[in-house]
């Protein structure tokens, strides 16, 4: 993947990739978040993440449909350290095919003990962040391997089955 442009993330970075030592970071902070204030808690949290931090980002994707959607994504995964990922553009719809996950990669390199719940995240931010800009996401397997899918509003999708989305293990 190319080097990402800067306005499609929503934030400012000078190096070509992120530190993959983050992914420790979040998964502690997903562990602290579950035990001490619940799921429902974690749930909203990325909720308001997904909505408020990435509005910048969701404003571009109402606005610049599905190829939005897909510069977005070409950007943020060109800076994950490790990352392998095929985009398949649709008129109405985004495909992420995430063929190696860099979180997880790098926990499990790093022996660290993955949250359960770690890939659920991508649902519950991406959902949020998708219906913040008129469309909609589901999300398939997980620990490692799985399929984001964007969709235009107008394509009517049944309710996300938590079931197909993998739990996190080492």
């Amino acid at each position: 993947m190319s080097t990402p442009a800067v306005s499609e993330l929503p934030y400012t970075d000078t190096k070509p990739q992120g530190s993959p030592d983050f992914y420790y970071a979040v998964n502690a902070t997903f562990r602290f978040m579950l035990n001490r204030l619940g799921r429902a808690a974690w749930i909203s949290y990325l909720g308001e993440l997904g909505r408020g931090y990435f509005a910048p980002v969701n404003e571009r994707w109402r606005t610049g449909g599905m190829p939005a959607v897909a510069g977005y994504w070409r950007a943020f995964f060109a800076a994950e350290p490790g990352a392998r990922v095929k985009i398949e553009e649709a008129p109405d719809q985004i495909v992420l095919n995430v063929q190696e996950c860099p979180a997880i990669k790098h926990l499990r390199a790093g022996g660290r003990e993955l949250v359960k719940e770690y890939c659920q995240h991508c649902y519950f931010l991406g959902s949020a962040r998708a219906e913040a800009a008129g469309m909609t996401m589901r999300l398939e397997g997980g620990n490692g391997c799985c399929r984001h899918i964007y969709r235009s509003a107008e394509v009517k999708l049944s309710a996300q089955d938590l079931g197909l989305i993998k739990e996190a293990r080492a």
